[in-house]
């Protein structure tokens, strides 16, 4: 029965899932999660642990980029390969980032504006990033390098008609859309579990303690706030971060072309209590709730399925490498050394039924050539003539590398020349330049002075009042200002109560996301007579006013 290890692997954090397929069948034979100081022996570890040491391995694609281009969907494979490869290359230059360092997969899907038309989803990353991946797994046998957002929907199972969304809160946010059951795109949202893992452990200087502490907490919808009967001091950083989240997989849903029925949420924070009524409170009219791997029960042998969801990523890369979900997104490239080494293992399995015949007839094996040879006998000439075949591709494949390897050297070599001369007329010309603008650049710089100056003094006589203007419309109704003082220059001291602490970490939410004031810090605040006082500190945006 085939097997394979998924490894989701971000900032201190490893999540391995280790999944069976037999015929329909899938099974977890092992899974869990690791919070690591050395990556490479964490890696060991759980390779051990789970007895994966020929065992296919897939892990997560990193810094991966997304484009999106549409094509003629008549095109024969070829004509929309080279389609596609135009278009890219035509962004790379836009962009300037250099096409021959990135490594490319893509897929299609329907474009719903134009029935001759086709999607292409183009996912794009350095070569050095695969590369270092495949150094991580040295030694190991590592099979798949794909990218996450679009093997999470691996979890879900298919043939459902339902247009949905899959949040998936990791290390960064991302959300990946699918239309009549065909990935359609994928966003990225840079806020995620890093912001809050990061922001509880400088408390607790622990990030295990930090996503403990996130799978203990409850967070109440507004209708259900006054259930809370305790205060969580670490909602401060929780909230401020999810609230940003959620805005924005609002917008994505509110503007996508077809109407989406349904959000699945996963990830790092989706072991929050009330995450999914969290969504729902603010993706009104839309279902929202926990991605559950399809194949797992409620309950297997007393593990609850909350454990299983806390390793979706790896669950979800693990069936990728098993073959389930979207085929040609792999990024680890099958090299002559891996084919070389299934031929082997071919022409050792056909030596291995030898044997077994060799048990029930005795050969001799001087034969005499005269003689006619028996089919065992034939069968051992093939598979040493197979052999023979092989090593002679093999030296001869190496010497034509080696070969070819000496003529880039001597390419390389040339163009080193070339550039260099090419800098050094380059520098000489910006020497001459740099002396022709260095007055310019003084009289630019007095003028700019003078200028800020002006603008500052401007600024901030108008500051204090739009202040007071925006706080207006964004303070929630049982939070007061008691105090609000401009201690110097840019820096705003507000002094503010109200009956809870969520609703002053509301406020200071608000501050931020609006962009009322920047650089944010508040105090614990003070409770004193059933009221909470907090003082909310941060500097002015000039360029606002």
């Amino acid at each position: 029965m085939p097997s394979c290890l998924g490894l989701y692997i971000e900032n201190n954090i490893i999540k391995y899932a280790k999944v069976t397929k037999d015929h329909d069948n899938l099974k977890i034979d092992s899974f869990g999660m690791k919070f690591y100081d050395n990556l490479s022996n964490t890696i060991d570890q759980i390779v051990a642990e789970t007895y994966s040491y020929k065992t296919p391995i897939s892990v997560n694609l990193s810094n991966e980029m997304y484009n999106y281009f549409y094509v003629f969907g008549l095109l024969n494979k070829n004509d929309i390969s080279k389609a596609i490869d135009t278009e890219f290359e035509s962004i790379c230059y836009d962009k300037g980032i250099n096409k021959k360092a990135l490594e490319e997969r893509y897929l299609l899907t329907n474009d719903l504006g134009n029935k001759e038309k086709v999607k292409v989803i183009h996912v794009s990353t350095n070569k050095t990033e695969i590369e270092k991946k495949v150094q991580q797994f040295q030694g190991k046998k590592l099979s798949s390098i794909c990218p996450l957002p679009i093997c999470i929907s691996n979890i879900r199972k298919g043939g459902q008609k339902e247009n949905f969304a899959i949040v998936n809160i990791e290390e960064k946010t991302t959300v990946t859309t699918v239309i009549d059951n065909k990935i359609n795109k994928v966003d990225i949202i840079e806020e995620g579990s890093k912001q809050i893992l990061e922001n509880i452990s400088l408390k607790e200087n622990s990030y295990s303690k930090a996503y403990k502490i996130c799978k203990d907490t409850t967070i109440y919808t507004k209708e259900g706030q006054e259930l809370q009967e305790e205060i969580n001091e670490y909602l401060e950083d929780i909230m401020p971060t999810l609230y940003s989240i959620v805005t924005k997989v609002n917008n994505l849903i509110r503007n996508n072309e077809v109407e989406i029925e349904k959000v699945y949420i996963t990830g790092d924070m989706s072991v929050i209590n009330n995450i999914d009524l969290y969504f729902s409170e603010y993706l009104q009219g839309i279902k929202c709730e926990i991605l559950k791997p399809f194949f797992i029960s409620s309950i297997v042998k007393g593990i609850s399925i909350k454990e299983y969801v806390e390793v979706n990523s790896a669950i979800s890369l693990a069936l990728q490498g098993l073959g389930v979900g979207v085929s040609g997104i792999n990024f680890k490239k099958v090299d002559f050394m891996d084919r070389l080494s299934e031929i082997m293992q071919m022409e050792v399995g056909g030596s291995k039924k030898l044997s077994e015949k060799k048990e029930k007839k005795t050969l001799n094996l001087h034969f005499d050539l005269n003689e006619k040879l028996d089919a065992i006998e034939k069968n051992m000439l093939r598979v040493a003539g197979g052999l023979l075949s092989v090593i002679i591709i093999y030296i001869i494949f190496s010497g034509v590398l080696t070969q070819q390897m000496k003529n880039k050297e001597k390419e390389v070599d040339n163009l080193i020349t070339d550039t260099q001369s090419q800098i050094s007329l380059a520098t000489s010309d910006n020497e001459k330049i740099n002396a022709k603008t260095s007055k310019y650049k003084e009289l630019i710089d007095n003028l700019n002075k003078i200028n800020e100056a002006l603008t500052e003094k401007y600024q901030r006589k108008e500051a204090i009042p739009n202040l007071l203007n925006e706080i207006m419309y964004i303070i929630p109704k049982n939070v007061q200002i008691t105090a609000i003082e401009n201690t110097s220059g840019k820096h705003i001291k507000i002094t503010a109560q109200a009956e809870k602490y969520e609703q002053l970490g509301y406020f200071k939410a608000q501050l931020k996301n609006e962009q009322i004031l920047r650089d944010i810090v508040s105090d614990q605040g003070v409770k004193e007579n059933d009221v909470v006082k907090v003082i909310i500190e941060g500097e002015l945006p000039w360029k606002r006013y």
